[in-house]
């Protein structure tokens, strides 16, 4: 079991900037990959940015890249997404989420609220 808590979403200004973080516990995250997911009210949940937990290597939406940052602390089990340039179509509920890079089972935060206003 992987047990992921968000924080650091809220309110903030198109233009602005907002970082997130997603603490893990519970299992070793070497052999997972670990993403950012966003829904936006009456929409799909989609995919953002993932880290490979042991390289590094990225991966982002056409959406957010040149604009958001994922990125991991391995000493505090830790990822974040530093989001900046935010428009109000980046508001959504962000999920942390780690998945096995082998085998099944998808492991969800609870999802943090992130308001861009106009």
């Amino acid at each position: 079991q992987v047990q992921l808590v968000e924080s650091g979403g809220g309110l903030v200004q198109a233009g602005g900037s907002l970082r997130l973080s997603c603490a893990a516990s519970g299992r070793t995250l070497s052999m997972f990959d670990m993403g950012w997911y966003r829904q936006a009210p009456g929409k799909e949940r989609e995919f953002v940015a993932r880290i490979s937990w042991s390289s590094g290597s990225t991966v982002y939406a056409d959406s957010v890249r040149g604009r958001f940052t994922i990125s991991r602390d391995t000493a505090k089990d830790t990822v974040f997404l530093q989001m900046n340039s935010l428009k109000p179509e980046d508001t959504a509920i962000y999920y942390c989420l780690a998945r096995p890079r082998f085998g099944s089972g998808d492991y969800w935060g609870q999802g943090i609220q992130v308001t861009v206003s106009s």
